[in-house]
C-alpha cells in the first residue's frame, strides 16, 4: 500500500493524470498476485508492475498510455501457457487480466483520486478499507471501510449492498480478490495499515533494519534508553524514535498477528521484561539477537518463571535466516529474510530447490 501512495506522489508533482493498471485476476502460475500496480504518467514516467517485467509490462503499458489519451478504463485479459510463456520471455504461465484506468491527480477532492485519498487517510490512522471497482463498466468505485462507512456506487442499490458485504468479508481476512455477483464482475482490493516493526535496542543492526524495513512498506519504531544511541541523525529512516524504559513504551504498540518484534539491544535488562510482555500477545514475529547459548539462557530463566516450552518456541534465536551475514546490513536482511518468511508462510529454502508444480 505504501508503495502506491508514494508513486501517486512523485508523479502528481509532475502530471496531471495517471493510468493506473491494477492485476486484478490470476489463473496459474503466475509471477505476482493480485493488486500488484503500474502507474504510467503523461509525461511517460512508469512507476511499479503489474508483472516482473518484460513483455506483459510493455503491453499494459501501451494500453494504459490509450487509456490516457481516450479516457477510457479497458479491462485486458492475457492467456499463457507454459510454452508461451517460455517462447516470450516469463517465468511462468497462466492467465492474467489486468484493469487500466484513467485517473485524474489535479484535485484529491474528486473522482478515483479522492476514493484512494480517503482510504490512506483511513489507513493511515489505523483502519482498514476496502475500495471496489466495476471491471465491465467505466470503473465505478465503492469505497468500505471497517469504520461502517460506505460511500461511492458501482451502479445499483442492491449491487453495493451486496458488494459491501463482500468487501468487509474481504477486509476481514485481508485479501484482496475479483468477484462475480448479480452477473456483474468487480475486484474488491483491500488497504491495511502498514506493518508494525518494533525494534528493542538502538544498536548498529537496528540503524540498516530500519532502513530495509521502510523499503518493504514497515512502519518503523525504535525503542532505546540511551539517548546518545537513539538520534535521529543514526535511524534517519525510521518512523518513530523513543527513548525511555523499553519494557515499558513497548505495551503501547499493537503486538498482534501483522506485528514484527525484533530484540537487538543485547541486554538483560531490557530482554527479559520485553519478552515476557511479548509472549502474552499474539504477536506474529518475536526474534532476538545473540547465540545459541544466550538465547538458551534467557529462555530458561522465563521457563524458570512458568512460561510453557510452547510459549518459549515463539522466541527465534539465534534471529534471521542462515544468509552467511557478517556485517551489520547483512544480519539486518537476514532477519528480514526471516520475518517475510514468517509472514508470508514461506519455507526460507531457495526456490530452486523447490520441486516443480
Amino acid at each position: 500500500m505504501a508503495e502506491l501512495f508514494d508513486h501517486i506522489d512523485e508523479l502528481r508533482r509532475s502530471t496531471g493524470k495517471v493510468a493506473m493498471a491494477t492485476l486484478v485476476n490470476t489463473r496459474g502460475t503466475t509471477p505476482r498476485k493480485e493488486g500488484a500496480k503500474m502507474l504510467v504518467g503523461e509525461g511517460g514516467a512508469i512507476l511499479g508492475s503489474v508483472t516482473i517485467g518484460g513483455c506483459v509490462d510493455a503491453q499494459v503499458i501501451e494500453e494504459a498510455e490509450d487509456a490516457l489519451r481516450t479516457m477510457t478504463p479497458r479491462l485486458l485479459e492475457l492467456n499463457l501457457g507454459d510454452e508461451e510463456a517460455w517462447e516470450i520471455g516469463l517465468t511462468c504461465g497462466g492467465t492474467i487480466e489486468v484493469f487500466v484506468e484513467p485517473v485524474a491527480l489535479e484535485r484529491k477532492d474528486a473522482g478515483a483520486a479522492a476514493t484512494y485519498e480517503r482510504v490512506r487517510s483511513h489507513a493511515a490512522a489505523g483502519g482498514r478499507g476496502a475500495i471496489v471497482t466495476r471491471l465491465d463498466g467505466t470503473g465505478e468505485k465503492l469505497l468500505v471501510l471497517d469504520d461502517g462507512t460506505v460511500s461511492g456506487t458501482i451502479g445499483e442499490a442492491f449491487l453495493d449492498e451486496r458488494f459491501t458485504a463482500e468487501a468487509r468479508h474481504a477486509i476481514e481476512q485481508g485479501t484482496s480478490r475479483t468477484l462475480f455477483l448479480e452477473n456483474v464482475r468487480a475486484f474488491v482490493e483491500v488497504f491495511a495499515p502498514p506493518a508494525l516493526l518494533l525494534v528493542v535496542g538502538a544498536g548498529h543492526v537496528a540503524m540498516p533494519l530500519t532502513t530495509l524495513a521502510r523499503v518493504l512498506g514497515y512502519r518503523t519504531v525504535v525503542l532505546d534508553g540511551r539517548p546518545r544511541f537513539a538520534t535521529p541523525e543514526r535511524f534517519p529512516d525510521v518512523d518513530e524514535l523513543r527513548i525511555g524504559i523499553p519494557s515499558e513504551l513497548v505495551t503501547e504498540y499493537p503486538l498482534i498477528p501483522s506485528s514484527a518484534l525484533v530484540l537487538v539491544a543485547h541486554d538483560y535488562k531490557y530482554d527479559l521484561p520485553v519478552l515476557r510482555h511479548a509472549l502474552g500477545t499474539d504477536v506474529g514475529y518475536i526474534g532476538m539477537l545473540g547465540s545459541a547459548r544466550r538465547g538458551a539462557t534467557i529462555l530458561k530463566f522465563l521457563s524458570e518463571e512458568g512460561l510453557s516450552d510452547a510459549e518459549l518456541k515463539r522466541v527465534r534465536v539465534p534471529i534471521g535466516l542462515d544468509l552467511g551475514a557478517r556485517s551489520a546490513a547483512e544480519i539486518a536482511l537476514a532477519i528480514l529474510a526471516e520475518i517475510q518468511a514468517v509472514r508470508g508462510g514461506g519455507s526460507g529454502q531457495p526456490l530452486s530447490l523447490r520441486a516443480p508444480r
